[in-house]
């Protein structure tokens, strides 16, 4: 994974969690939903970026 990805992937994240604390303290059940909704999506990038590095590997094994 780049680093541009897991950084985009981790502010996306944090931005998501400030997004759910903000909307559960004034009670914006929507602001809330959205921030979960945004570290959701960091999580499965996250996720993706983490399959794509692992097959890499697997390619590079084969190339020795």
């Amino acid at each position: 994974m780049g680093l541009g990805d897991k950084i985009s992937n981790k502010t996306e994240d944090l931005t998501g969690k400030a997004k759910e604390g903000t909307g559960k303290a004034t009670g914006n059940e929507s602001l809330e939903a959205e921030g979960k909704g945004d570290q959701a999506s960091a999580s499965i990038k996250d996720g993706v970026e983490k399959v794509k590095d692992a097959a890499s590997d697997v390619k590079d094994a084969f190339k020795k």
